[in-house]
């Protein structure tokens, strides 16, 4: 007989929900990290994080994740995790946690809820259609974007803590950065989008933020700020231009018209 085959190793979200199963149904990040290294070696720890948000049924920054780039019911293989805390997770139940789905907003954005009704998630209000996307829009497209384009001339990725939480949205102890990244030299690269006239405002809660991870978590690291606006008033220039680890960037939007025929031709 022939050479056997070696088993093909699963797949990371099924590393991560039997990492779960066989915790009991409840684990912390960690937990699932340690269980998956120790059975399978050599599995990218960033990657096993990302699952586990990928799979949490109530964690809004899963459709981020490619997997979930469309509205649906959760009832899929990525459908298995419910988040119970910062960096802990059970067995997704929706007899005891109710039924999530992935929907989209009026504007066109994915986010997540919970949803007692039959209600097809791809439907849309068509309250504000013609909206053009504001914040939380332009959030998910930089983040979806984000490895093709460069900042600083530096490629940035988004961060991913020790317990499995992204930078996506990141809760501080001193507000929420809107994307929380890592340069190629792995300094923290904080990027705010300020939609609001409050200047000042904004440039105090990007630096207080900066000012919180050179504190807490990156003491031996650099941490430069990015904020992100279609337009700048020259009190906001004046106030960065003595600021060397604060970038400006401005954003335009651009929309074409195609003309479509009148009548269809078979």
């Amino acid at each position: 007989m022939g050479e056997m085959f070696m088993e093909r190793k699963p797949y990371v979200w099924q590393m991560v929900k039997e990492a779960v199963e066989k915790c009991g149904g409840k684990a912390t990040n960690a937990q699932i990290r340690h269980y998956i290294v120790s059975k399978y070696g050599n599995v990218n720890e960033n990657t096993i994080s990302c699952q586990i948000l990928t799979c949490c049924v109530n964690k809004e920054s899963r459709v981020n994740w490619p997997e979930n780039h469309k509205p649906r019911l959760a009832n899929s293989q990525y459908d298995f995790l419910y988040s119970t805390g910062r960096g802990q997770v059970e067995l997704y139940n929706p007899a005891r946690h109710g039924n999530w789905e992935i929907y989209s907003k009026a504007t066109g954005k994915l986010s997540v809820r919970q949803s007692e009704s039959s209600t097809n998630p791809c439907q849309q209000s068509t309250e504000e259609s013609n909206m053009i996307p504001a914040e939380g829009r332009l959030r998910d497209f930089i983040v979806r974007n984000l490895t093709n384009q460069t900042i600083g001339n530096q490629k940035l990725r988004i961060f991913v803590d020790h317990e499995g939480v992204g930078g996506v949205e990141y809760e501080t102890e001193v507000g929420k950065i809107d994307i929380l990244t890592l340069d190629e030299e792995d300094n923290f690269v904080v990027i705010m989008l300020n939609e609001s006239v409050d200047d000042d405002h904004a440039l105090a809660n990007l630096l207080r933020n900066m000012g919180w991870l050179k504190a807490t978590l990156s003491p031996d690291r650099s941490v430069k700020g990015v904020l992100i606006a279609d337009t700048f008033s020259a009190n906001l220039r004046y106030a960065t231009s003595l600021l060397p680890e604060v970038t400006l960037l401005e954003y335009t939007l651009q929309i074409t018209f195609s003309e479509v025929a009148a009548s269809i031709h078979a």
